[in-house]
């Protein structure tokens, strides 16, 4: 904003404003770092990608884009100015453009792809009656769409041509001789491509696949989106045509530039916090960047990025609509779809968003990731760890009411408990589909699998996602009287990649350890100062024998490198002890509590470290399919 010179007056009002916004600056919501999704082309889509790239970056000519190149250069003397520059940057821009409307969506890729193709068609076929029409300031495609004729078509474009000459017609013989070769070649590459993409079903979009996962299991959960909103971003209006296809429900808002003004009362009786008299007729919106400004949409406070604009600033504006005042939620989730690796390769999209968003926060001090985590900003590492701690009590507290409903079991009905007890590992069995704190379980199938010191919990469906005991307590919870059901026909399938994902984990771990036993040489210095550090405060818990224990175990754990974060935040806390000219940044009471919670954190993990090379093969204790 602009800041008036201080010999501008304030008014009353003025003052009022400004103490009003600094109290209400601590009621917006954090926003949560950005949720990365991410998702793979099948074979067969892969491989018709690179074809299709393949064809858009090396066998296009974008003649249709070029007709001012190819006048011959008496036909149009002083009319077009830079004709092969603007004809390059046109035909850029087309190709470009296709492959951002495939990572967009296959919907809007196919119409794009066929606009192209007809387009072309036109041109071809003007050509052939030997009239050409060049009009800057009219749409001839979509006139010829519309069933305009030719006389009627001409009768506009002498219209225009009063006003601008370079509306104009030209004859064949105003072009150079190879541009109708070019124009028919791109027209034999695009009947082609477009045949192929004409195949596409629904079933090959991995995109939304990934999507309705989400819908299914993650979006709509009551602990993050109590007012169950969503609102979902796309560059393209037949994107998100296309999702609304696809998602199929009553309570769906679609929004363009076509239909903003007449809906914009329901937008906000629907979406708005602060407006007046709330409905609950629509609970998701799926809207092109015209709702990026001037509406709040704060009821939701979940927005899916479905692809990535090219204006990387629109990813703030996006954000800006939900963070407001007034919203039930404090935290906002955002999630950003990324670029398919093979799009991403022809066209660079997420480097380019990731340098634009980064420059903000370079410039303005933004202080919330936008687009991915890779993004800098000035972090308060004691106050993240403070939360990390926080919330792993607070998961510890959840867990209670189901332990002393297991406590009750046992001292009320010891047969059922022992029955229970007794039941043989794999157990399996069906259930009817059902909704748990807005999460859907259908199609899917819950594993719990469990070694000698770890357990796992795996809800599977197309994908595979490890859950926190939290969910899965909530979603293996059933009434005594629940019947059960067929298992889906999918169960063993989604067992075994429940199997395959934990032995995944395993891996992971290995590679990594393997990795920090290379950067081990690099930490002498650090291991020393933590070492030391470890050495000093040890004997100040006297008088708490199982914190000095477990201090004891975390040092073990910094000399053996196995979590080299360990050994560079405990140097960190010894620095802060020790700050020149006297001046601490930590006291010795706030780096004792520290070095506590750090043992307590680090406490299972060192268990599990002393067991690693014992540890058995996963058993699979339970597994339950929702039909």
């Amino acid at each position: 904003s602009i800041i008036k010179p201080l010999t501008v007056r304030r008014t009353r009002s003025d003052i009022q404003s400004i103490a009003r916004y600094s109290k209400d600056v601590e009621k917006f919501p954090k926003v949560a770092d950005p949720i990365k999704r991410e998702y793979e082309l099948n074979d067969h889509m892969a491989n018709l990608f690179v074809e299709a790239m393949m064809t858009l970056e090396q066998k296009l000519s974008y003649a249709r884009y070029q007709a001012i190149a190819y006048l011959k250069p008496d036909a149009a003397p002083g009319l077009y100015d830079n004709a092969e520059t603007i004809s390059r940057s046109l035909a850029g821009i087309r190709k470009n453009g296709l492959v951002k409307r495939l990572e967009s969506s296959f919907e809007a890729f196919k119409n794009s792809l066929e606009n192209f193709k007809d387009a072309n068609q036109n041109l071809i076929d003007m050509w052939e009656k030997d009239k050409i029409i060049i009009a800057p300031d009219m749409d001839i495609n979509l006139l010829i769409k519309k069933g305009y004729t030719e006389e009627e078509i001409e009768e506009k474009l002498n219209e225009k041509s009063e006003k601008n000459p370079k509306n104009t017609t030209f004859q064949r013989e105003h072009f150079l001789p190879e541009f109708i070769d070019m124009l028919r070649k791109d027209q034999a590459l695009l009947d082609d491509m477009w045949l192929e993409w004409a195949l596409i079903e629904d079933k090959d979009d991995s995109k939304f696949a990934k999507f309705d996962d989400l819908l299914k299991h993650e979006l709509f959960r009551k602990d993050r989106n109590p007012e169950g909103k969503l609102v979902v971003f796309s560059e393209s209006v037949d994107t998100i045509n296309y999702l609304a296809r696809r998602i199929n429900r009553k309570d769906v808002m679609v929004i363009s530039s076509d239909n903003r003004n007449q809906e914009f009362k329901k937008i906000r009786e629907n979406f708005d916090a602060n407006w007046k008299d709330k409905k609950n007729e629509y609970n998701i919106i799926l809207t092109s960047d015209v709702l990026a400004e001037g509406v709040n949409l704060h009821r939701s406070n979940i927005i899916i990025n479905y692809d990535t604009p090219w204006n990387a600033t629109r990813l703030m504006q996006r954000i800006g609509r939900v963070n407001r005042i007034g919203s039930k939620s404090d935290t906002i989730y955002n999630y950003v779809f990324y670029p398919s690796r093979q799009g991403n390769e022809q066209i660079n999209l997420k480097q380019i968003s990731l340098s634009k968003i980064q420059t903000f926060h370079t410039t303005f001090g933004e202080d919330n990731q936008i687009y991915s985590t890779e993004e800098i900003i000035d972090r308060d590492l004691d106050k993240l760890f403070k939360q990390g701690m926080k919330e792993e009590e607070e998961d510890r507290n959840l867990e209670l009411p189901f332990y002393e409903e297991l406590r009750a079991l046992y001292q009320q009905d010891r047969k059922e408990y022992k029955r229970i007890e007794k039941l043989s590992l794999r157990s399996r069995t069906g259930r009817n589909s059902r909704t748990v704190e807005g999460v859907t379980l259908s199609d899917d199938t819950m594993v719990f699998l469990k070694t000698n010191f770890r357990k796992i919990f795996y809800l599977v469906s197309d994908e595979v996602r490890d859950i926190s005991s939290i969910d899965a307590l909530n979603y293996f919870k059933a009434a005594p009287d629940e019947p059960k059901v067929e298992r889906i026909r999918e169960h063993h399938d989604h067992v075994e990649k429940a199997v395959k994902a934990f032995k995944a984990i395993k891996m992971k771990e290995m590679q990594e350890e393997e990795a920090n036993q290379r950067q081990r040489s690099n930490l002498g210095a650090q291991v020393t100062t933590a070492v030391s550090l470890l050495n000093r405060i040890i004997p100040l818990f006297s008088d708490d024998p199982d914190t000095q224990v477990r201090i004891n175990q975390l040092k073990s754990l910094a000399e053996r490198g196995t979590l080299t974060d360990i050994a560079k935040r405990l140097q960190r806390i010894a620095k802060d002890l020790q700050r020149p000219g006297g001046k601490s940044k930590l006291t010795g009471e706030e780096a004792k509590a520290e070095i506590k919670a750090m043992a307590n954190k680090y406490n299972a993990y060192y268990r599990d470290t002393q067991h690693a090379e014992e540890e058995s093969e996963a058993d699979i204790i339970l597994s339950e399919s929702f039909n």
